[in-house]
């Protein structure tokens, strides 16, 4: 395995985070949370993606040429 110094250094910082939060999964993300809040930075939500109107099958099938026996 290629040891490389930035993944390392992630690593240890997310070491750290997680420890400083007992480890707890709701805990880290809720810290999360409360640093993007405190953020200066713009927040993007892009939402869902629409659903296509017909079937993605439906569109393959109608590309198809159809069969010759010849």
């Amino acid at each position: 395995m290629i040891n490389d110094p930035i993944v390392e250094e992630i690593r240890k910082y997310r070491k750290e985070h997680a420890e400083q939060h007992g480890n707890d999964l709701k805990r880290i993300v809720e810290a999360f949370r409360k640093k993007e809040l405190l953020s200066k930075r713009p927040l993007v939500n892009f939402g869902p993606k629409p659903l296509l109107k017909t079937n993605r099958a439906e569109q393959v099938a109608e590309s198809v040429a159809p069969y010759s026996s010849e």
